[in-house]
């Protein structure tokens, strides 16, 4: 991790010696962009979190009815085997009770199995969407930084929050408040700007 973060330094390093050996550096005009803080105030965010969110109760709720019938499956196995060894019964009853109970314990094994993979599959689902919104959003926001780059005449934006890739800034040429301006200029009224995480990190723990 060390040494790629080196690496990183270094070619910018390279580059901007590139730049100053150009006679063009002197008209060059660079600019920053606190990405986080742009992500986190964007009111879309808090949109795809609720979003996922009501993905995340409707799940739980399927996984909570197949966890009940599941246990009333393994009730019902129980009482079978119970019958089934039962001296107070006929042997003939005993026997079909017994056929019951093996009938019953592949239902229940079988049931198992379906609810794990339901449950796999649910939170690969909630993973996959979660990396697809924060993949659309940042798609956005970066769309918006290079209409600010182009409105400011900058020819390069550097990402304040990634601090091995701006060592120093005084924030003079910082267009962070206008790209959140522009994204959240058709934001509704009653939208809450969340205030912390970069991407969407959505939980997909589900019992």
């Amino acid at each position: 991790m060390y040494f790629m973060k080196l690496i990183r330094i270094t070619i910018l390093a390279a580059t901007f010696c590139a730049l100053m050996g150009a006679p063009a550096f002197a008209q060059t005009k660079i600019a920053t962009v606190d990405m986080k803080k742009v992500f986190n105030g964007y009111w879309k965010k808090k949109e795809a979190e609720n979003l996922l969110d009501k993905s995340k109760v409707d799940l739980r709720k399927d996984l909570k009815d197949m966890a009940d019938n599941l246990d009333k499956s393994q009730a019902a196995y129980k009482q079978l085997l119970d019958q089934a060894n039962d001296p107070a019964i006929s042997a003939d009853e005993r026997t079909k009770r017994q056929t019951a109970a093996a009938d019953k314990v592949k239902e229940v094994n079988g049931a198992k199995v379906q609810f794990e993979q339901y449950q796999r599959q649910a939170e690969s689902t909630l993973q996959d969407k979660s990396q697809r919104m924060s993949s659309n959003l940042l798609a956005e926001i970066q769309k918006a930084v290079g209409d600010q780059a182009k409105v400011g005449g900058y020819a390069m934006v550097f990402n304040a929050s990634a601090v091995e890739t701006v060592v120093y800034t005084d924030n003079s040429s910082d267009i962070t408040a206008a790209v959140l301006k522009q994204l959240n200029a058709g934001a509704p009224i009653d939208v809450i700007t969340p205030s912390t995480g970069l991407p969407l990190n959505i939980s997909t723990n589900l019992p």
